[in-house]
């Protein structure tokens, strides 16, 4: 069966949002210096030099990159995956409204708020949306 409009769009959603999420590789060995560069160069002042705060963020940079594998890989068989794909979308919403809440209870600048939320929520709903509008079709039969 020849692939929906919508199912081609979520290949394509899927695609950019896992390259890009991916892309978080590179800090997982980025130099401390230039993480610390970044952190400052973000306007979040300068980056604390105790050892859990470079775990937390090679660790989530890594998580990530996971997701970004990952979300490519559903991207190869949105039929197929296509409970996997809802699945975490919905979940996508809610670490959307978690992280909304931590990065005001941390008092994150504004605009890391918005873009984050944005970027969840906006994603989630994307793929939610997509998803939906793909034809509904039987599991796959198990050997």
């Amino acid at each position: 069966m020849e692939l929906t409009a919508s199912e081609r769009a979520l290949i394509v959603l899927l695609r950019v949002v896992g390259a890009l999420t991916a892309a978080a590789l590179v800090a997982v060995v980025l130099p401390s210096d230039w993480m610390a560069g970044v952190h400052r160069w973000l306007g979040l002042g300068e980056f604390p030099e105790q050892p859990s705060a470079e775990y937390l963020a090679r660790s989530l940079s890594l998580f990530y990159a996971v997701l970004g594998v990952l979300l490519w890989r559903l991207s190869s068989d949105v039929r197929r995956f296509a409970p996997l794909i809802g699945f975490l979308a919905r979940s996508g919403l809610v670490v959307g409204a978690v992280l909304l809440a931590v990065d005001v209870l941390a008092g994150l600048p504004v605009w890391w708020i918005v873009s984050e939320a944005v970027s969840w929520f906006g994603i989630s709903g994307a793929v939610l949306l997509l998803r939906w509008k793909q034809p509904s079709s039987s599991p796959p039969e198990r050997p």
